[in-house]
């Protein structure tokens, strides 16, 4: 592939932003189908979308190369995860074998890293509950998780879609967080070894005679159950390349480094002050007949002192 370097100044930043960094950016989610989906799937892929529509970018258009567990079926995937510079997807179609298939993955450096596919049941949208509209989750709003059952410890399936949704709905990480800016909490039940009931559900702080509000939830939807059907876990080699952390080390002033150029520097100039500087008479710019004939006359000037 052959490397060019950004013409103008916006396609620099552009460029800059998808640049790895000791910080990451908010992670985006793309969201596409593929070439047969039911009216429950579609549902689910639109409200997944309403949930994270401020990092998600979604794809209406089917997709008939995109098989994510099969060899060579994922390099459309990762061409749209380039393209759109989104490290999570969901992936939805639906057969007779599999019906309303979900596929939840990850990706690291735009390559898949690990895989969950999930059938849905039970599905439930948001318009069909009822609730105060004041209390409706914010958008961008960081939202609280409750895992329910010990197989979220034990089941391998269920660890890995633990790690996966997390990953999927925990928006930006930051440091501190003020708890009144909380309204939301996503409360998975594992109903059995391969069955989780997802909720979506809004905080009602309530008085509770402490510094501490009494907190209530009360459920807004999207609801459904997720049976896993198939997972697959990055390889070794992939995990150890994945889970490097960067050498923090100190910001060398005015050094910046590039593929390209490599590692180039700003150094500084003071002031030459060419005003001040006294002129030699020996100047390239003056015209050679008057050069010489200076340099006569200094002659003939010397002769007569000497004499």
């Amino acid at each position: 592939m052959q490397i060019r370097a950004p013409k103008t100044k916006r396609a620099k930043r552009e460029l800059d932003k998808r640049a790895p960094k000791l910080v990451e950016n908010v992670k985006k989610t793309l969201i596409l189908h593929g070439t047969k989906t039911s009216g429950v799937l579609n549902s689910v892929l639109t409200e997944l979308y309403h949930l994270k529509r401020d990092n998600a970018v979604k794809f209406s258009k089917k997709n008939e190369n995109i098989k994510p567990f099969e060899s060579g079926g994922e390099t459309s995937l990762e061409f749209f995860s380039h393209k759109t510079d989104c490290s999570l997807f969901a992936f939805g179609s639906h057969s007779k074998k599999r019906p309303n298939n979900l596929v939840l993955g990850r990706t690291y450096d735009h390559h898949i890293y690990d895989l969950v596919e999930v059938g849905v049941e039970n599905f439930r949208s948001i318009e069909s509950f009822e609730y105060d509209k004041k209390l409706a989750p914010k958008i961008g709003s960081k939202p609280f998780f409750a895992f329910i059952g010990e197989e979220f410890e034990s089941v391998d399936e269920l660890k890995h879609l633990k790690e996966v949704l997390l990953d999927f709905f925990r928006g930006e990480v930051v440091e501190n967080l003020n708890l009144t800016g909380v309204d939301r909490v996503f409360v998975c039940t594992a109903l059995s070894s391969k069955t989780v009931l997802l909720m979506h559900c809004a905080l009602r702080l309530k008085k509770s005679g402490t510094s501490i509000p009494r907190m209530e939830l009360v459920e807004v939807g999207p609801s459904m159950d997720l049976v896993v059907r198939r997972h697959r876990l990055p390889s070794e080699s992939l995990l150890k390349e994945a889970m490097k952390t960067p050498d923090q080390a100190k910001k060398i002033k005015n050094v910046t480094s590039d593929v390209i150029q490599g590692r180039t520097g700003r150094i500084y100039i003071p002031d030459q002050k060419v005003g001040d500087m006294p002129l030699s008479n020996n100047i390239k710019g003056l015209k050679r007949e008057r050069r010489e004939a200076k340099q006569k006359k200094e002659s003939k000037k010397r002769k007569t002192e000497s004499e």
